[in-house]
């Protein structure tokens, strides 16, 4: 028994879901339809942006880029997860199942990025409209924006590297809905204590700092909005910046609860329904 539990592990079987026979054709059918509302409805936004000129500003210009990265970021999870249910749960390789953890923190991280992005495009519209035009220029969109991808790769590589150093063995089961980071430490057999820091790092580094420059804009943008003297005028500047409050919240509020917590004795079931809405809902434009 004892050398069966150190078996070297060199491929996983994914079961999210699956206990539960009843539900796999509505699951399915759900996460189905939510996949193609963020497909086509993160398409139709780009297509729609990149038509309109009257659409080409750097709000529009940051949101057609987050409407790519979410469906980027929605097709390196949903199928697999339709696939599990589909085949009531299925086999990925190491290697596989690396690159679909590396794509995620890719496109993860970018979404931060993006978000904080443009909450200050926001506190520049509203809190400084006579330097906007001078301020967000298109070098400086772009500079942003390329920004945001390179760090996020660079996060990506390191944590992918960091995670895919230990050595997994004895079971291969993962009751999740794809390769991240909390379910593989609980398969890890030898010290995972530098994979325990690289989380905390990145939730330290990534993620408060962007929810910094999210607070302090929508601060600053807040008071702004309690100076305009017409009620329609702090509605309409309000419900600009609802909706992205809105996404916000669900998207950072599901990643600190998966990310800034001890990793032992997690409840299975509450991260499976909690990385459904940071990896099916958020995405949904």
């Amino acid at each position: 028994m004892a050398e069966r539990n150190y078996t070297v592990v060199t491929e996983f079987f994914l079961t999210a879901f699956t206990e539960r026979l009843q539900w796999r054709v509505p699951l399915f059918l759900v996460f189905l339809s939510f996949y193609l509302a963020t497909t086509l409805g993160n398409t139709g936004m780009i297509l729609l942006i990149r038509r309109d000129r009257r659409l080409h500003t750097p709000m529009y210009f940051f949101l057609s880029h987050l409407s790519l990265v979410d469906v980027c970021y929605a097709s390196t999870i949903i199928p697999q997860m339709l696939a599990v249910l589909w085949e009531n749960g299925t086999t990925v390789s190491q290697a596989r199942c690396a690159a679909q953890f590396f794509l995620f923190t890719f496109f993860a991280s970018i979404d931060c990025y993006l978000l904080a992005i443009m909450a200050y495009d926001r506190y520049t519209a509203v809190c400084q409209p006579l330097l906007y035009v001078t301020i967000m220029t298109e070098k400086a969109c772009w500079g942003l924006v390329t920004g945001a991808y390179v760090a996020g790769f660079f996060s990506a590589f390191v944590r992918t590297v960091t995670a895919f150093t230990l050595s997994f063995c004895g079971n291969n089961e993962i009751n999740f809905i794809f390769c991240d980071l909390p379910p593989l430490l609980k398969l890890s057999c030898g010290d995972s204590y530098s994979q325990e820091v690289v989380i905390i790092v990145f939730a330290v580094f990534v993620m408060p700092v962007c929810i910094l420059v999210i607070l302090v804009s929508y601060l600053f943008i807040i008071v702004a909005i309690l100076h305009i003297r017409s009620a329609g005028g702090r509605a309409k500047t309000f419900s600009t910046c609802a909706s992205h409050l809105t996404a916000v919240a669900l998207f950072f509020g599901t990643l600190i609860f998966m990310y800034l917590r001890d990793n032992t004795g997690q409840s299975s079931e509450g991260d499976r329904v909690v990385s459904v809405l940071y990896t099916v809902v958020t995405p949904i434009p």
